[in-house]
């Protein structure tokens, strides 16, 4: 058996279905227009003497800048994710200038766009929208595209971990069968398995730890298990299939019932074709 990965904490956020980009990968997940702020010439002719009327708070966290947009601007930020509008950043700075810097703002506009949420937005929607909630201008074919691509691979990504710490956690509790009944030493034993030997302490704890949250969520669930068969079959219900007695009483393998197939009246279980029999049980008279 070969050595067996120690489990790594998921690094799905507990609110996405999906998990999220990387910070470094999350400009690929939309075209560059999306999120790209104006140019130094573009921001003075919007707001000429805004930096020296109201100079940005030095601290403000993409966090912060999170919530100070949903109160100044919440048709837009507030409620489910909308595409914004093309350089919705030039927007921001000239409704609210001098409250966010433009490294905050682009690290929070970063984050929001690479979200599963807006997305699936993206990928479902056919307008853009202005900090007011109203209409500004049509999405592409281009960039709904490039959002459902993106849903895509997060999704394989996803589906790729999940099989991988099935993999592993049912290589932890056949490592625990395996120790739980054999002879050899510890040293012998994470030899044979290809382990390190200060690592069988801690596979053993969290083998052990796995098997108890299966063994609570087989009670919680009355005694079934609801868990997909490993070879695609959806859960047994009722001893179906299994040769345990279902709701009809005791069966046999297949669902049959027991004593050779035989009908409860002691025939064959087949139906009779024969016709009636005749009166007196002798020869028809000439």
């Amino acid at each position: 058996m070969s050595s067996i990965p120690s489990p790594s904490p998921s690094q799905e956020p507990a609110d996405a279905l999906l998990p999220e980009p990387a910070t470094a990968a999350e400009p690929e997940a939309l075209p560059a227009d999306a999120t790209a702020s104006p140019s130094t010439a573009d921001d003075t002719a919007a707001r000429p003497d805004a930096e020296a009327t109201a100079p940005a708070p030095a601290g403000l966290s993409p966090t912060e800048a999170a919530q100070e947009l949903k109160t100044r601007f919440p048709a837009l930020f507030t409620g489910g994710a909308k595409p914004l509008k093309l350089r919705i950043q030039a927007d921001i700075q000239e409704r609210a200038p001098g409250v966010f810097t433009k490294q905050v703002l682009s690290a929070f506009l970063r984050r929001y766009t690479g979200s599963t949420s807006y997305l699936i937005a993206v990928s479902r929607g056919t307008q853009r929208f202005d900090l007011d909630g109203q209409p500004a201008g049509e999405l592409s074919e281009e960039h709904r595209q490039v959002a459902s691509d993106e849903l895509n691979r997060r999704r394989t990504l996803q589906q790729t971990r999940r099989e991988q710490e099935d993999q592993e956690r049912r290589q932890r509790a056949s490592l625990l069968r395996d120790f739980e009944t054999t002879t050899l030493t510890p040293a012998n034993f994470c030899a044979l398995k290809g382990i390190a030997a200060d690592q069988l302490d801690g596979l053993l704890a969290t083998a052990r730890q796995e098997a108890e949250e299966r063994r609570r969520e087989f009670a919680a669930n009355g005694g079934q298990d609801r868990r997909p068969d490993q070879r695609g079959r959806p859960p047994h219900r009722d001893g179906e299939g299994t040769g345990r007695p279902g709701p009809g009483g005791r069966t046999g393998p297949g669902g049959r019932p027991h004593g050779g197939g035989r009908a409860a009246d002691g025939g064959s279980g087949r139906p009779d074709t024969r016709g009636p029999r005749r009166q007196g049980g002798g020869k028809p008279s000439a």
